[in-house]
C-alpha cells in the first residue's frame, strides 16, 4: 500500500515516484492520461473535454459474445447495439474501433454473420480485432481469419501506424485451455521485435490483446505466459498503453512507461478475481445494475503531448 496515494492535494492521482496500481473494477467512467510514464485521473466530463482537444480518438469494446443466451444477458446483440449507439452519439467521431476478442460466444457462422451486422452500424474510420479463444476453438480460426484475418500475420497479429502512433495486435489465445495462461508464441515474438525495431523511443505504442498481458490472476488464467517478452521489447518507448479485454471488468495498472487496461464486456460481467470459484457470468444481477457493468473504453491522442486519455463509459449513459 505504500504506493498508493491517500491524500493527492494536485488532485491527479500520480505517485511521484512514477508507480501506481490502481483498480476499478465497476464504476463511473474515468479519463486516465499517461504522459511520461506517469498517470493522471479526470471524470467522464471532464475527459471528454479533453478529447474535444484531440488529434484523433479511438474507441475499445470486448468480449460481445455473440451467441451467449443465459443469464444475466439473453440480449446480448442488443446491448451491443447499445454501445454502437453510445458510440455513434459522441461529440466527435472516433478515427478507429479496436474489437479486442470474444466477438462470438461459439464461432458459429451466424453469430459472425451478426457481429459484422451490427459493427457495420458503427459511425467510426475503421475497425481492427484481435480473437478471443471463443472465436477460434472449433475450428483453428478458420471461420475468423476469412471474415476478420484480411491483411494479418500468423493468427492475425498485425501493426499499423495513425497520426504518429503505432499500434500492435498481438494474438495470446491459440491453443488456450481452461484455466490456463495465453501464450505469444516465440514466431510471434520475433515478429514483434522486427515491427518494432525501425521505430524511435519516442513513438507512442498501443499494444492490443485479448487476455491481460500481465498476470492479473494465475489461478484463472488471466495473464500471459511469455507477456514479459514482449513487454521487454516495448520498454525502452516513453509511451506504451495496453488494452486487453478477456476478465470482462475495468483493471489499470501503471509501472513507470508503461499502462495497462482491461476494458469491461458488452455482455456480461464476470467476478473479480478470487471471490468466486471459477470465473464465468455473474447470473444474479438485476437489469438496471447490468448495464452499469458493461460498457466501453475511449482513447484520445494529442500529438506532441505524449498522453493518451482512457475513458470508461457504462451501458446506463447510452
Amino acid at each position: 500500500m505504500a504506493n498508493r496515494i491517500r491524500h493527492n492535494h494536485s488532485d491527479d492521482g500520480v505517485d511521484r515516484r512514477g508507480f501506481l496500481e490502481c483498480m476499478a473494477w465497476a464504476g463511473t467512467g474515468l479519463v486516465w492520461a499517461a504522459a511520461g510514464g506517469l498517470l493522471t485521473s479526470r471524470s467522464f466530463a471532464r475527459g471528454a473535454a479533453r478529447a474535444a482537444r484531440a488529434d484523433f480518438t479511438f474507441v475499445q469494446i470486448s468480449d460481445s459474445h455473440i451467441g451467449f443466451k443465459k443469464e444475466p444477458n439473453k440480449d446480448v446483440i442488443g446491448t451491443l447495439q447499445q454501445t454502437i449507439n453510445q458510440i455513434n452519439a459522441l461529440p466527435t467521431q472516433p478515427e478507429l474501433m479496436i474489437h479486442t476478442g470474444d466477438l462470438t460466444h461459439l464461432a458459429k457462422p451466424e453469430e459472425f454473420d451478426t457481429v459484422a451486422e451490427v459493427l457495420k452500424s458503427a459511425k467510426v474510420g475503421n475497425i481492427v480485432y484481435v480473437p478471443g479463444e471463443h472465436d477460434i476453438f472449433s475450428d483453428d480460426a478458420k471461420l475468423y481469419l476469412e471474415r476478420f484475418g484480411k491483411g494479418t500475420k500468423g493468427l492475425s497479429w498485425q501493426s499499423f501506424d495513425q497520426k504518429g502512433v503505432h499500434f500492435i495486435g498481438l494474438i495470446n489465445v491459440a491453443n488456450l485451455k481452461p484455466g490456463g495462461l495465453g501464450t505469444l508464441g516465440d514466431e510471434q515474438l520475433e515478429w514483434l521485435k522486427n515491427d518494432v525495431a525501425a521505430l524511435g523511443d519516442s513513438t507512442p505504442i498501443v499494444v492490443f490483446a485479448h487476455v491481460p498481458l500481465w498476470t492479473v490472476y494465475e489461478k484463472w488464467g488471466w495473464g500471459t505466459q511469455d507477456s514479459g517478452q514482449a513487454l521487454a521489447l516495448l520498454k525502452r518507448f516513453g509511451s506504451v498503453t495496453v488494452l486487453n479485454g478477456h476478465i470482462h471488468q475495468i483493471l489499470q495498472k501503471v509501472e513507470g512507461n508503461m499502462t495497462f487496461h482491461t476494458a469491461r464486456s458488452t455482455a456480461f460481467p464476470q467476478p473479480e478475481p478470487g471471490k468466486a470459484a471459477s470465473p464465468g457470468p455473474i447470473k444474479n444481477v438485476a437489469a438496471d445494475e447490468l448495464r452499469r457493468m458493461l460498457g466501453l473504453t475511449k482513447v484520445s491522442y494529442v500529438e506532441g503531448k505524449g498522453a493518451l486519455a482512457v475513458v470508461d463509459a457504462t451501458l446506463e449513459r447510452a
